[in-house]
Parts: structure tokens; C-alpha cells; sequence
């Protein structure tokens, strides 16, 4: 039972760190990819793409939280 418990933990705190990351990180590409657009709009193809990348890192923890709840 306490098991279970401490699963449900560890899930909760592998996907709340990797957003906070996830977060921080956008938040620092997301200012360089705006200032980049702004300089040149062909870029906005590139910027997006580059912005997205941070976003696998909770896709990743997500398939970890469910590995640890044994969904997997």
C-alpha cells in the first residue's frame, strides 16, 4: 500500500521537475526565437522548431512517470 504511495510521488515529482525545466528552458529560447523573427520573419519555421524541442522533455518524463506507475 505505501508503495504505491511513494510510486504516485515519484511519478508526480519526475513530471513536475521536467515542466519546471521545460518552462525555464522555453522561457530563454523563446526570447532569442522572438528577437530572431523580429530581425528576420523567414526564421519562423526555424524558431518554431527550436521552441518545441524543450516540450519532448516532458513527453520523456511523462513515459517515465507511467513506467514507474506500471501502467507500461
Amino acid at each position: 500500500m505505501a508503495v504505491e504511495g511513494l510510486a504516485a510521488i515519484g511519478a508526480g515529482i519526475a513530471i513536475g521537475l521536467a515542466a519546471l525545466a521545460a518552462g525555464i528552458a522555453e522561457k530563454d529560447i523563446g526570447t532569442a526565437a522572438i528577437g530572431a523573427i523580429a530581425e528576420n520573419p523567414k526564421l519562423f519555421g526555424k524558431a518554431l522548431a527550436i521552441i518545441v524541442i524543450p516540450e519532448t522533455l516532458v513527453i520523456f518524463a511523462l513515459l517515465i512517470a507511467f513506467k514507474i506507475l506500471g501502467v507500461f
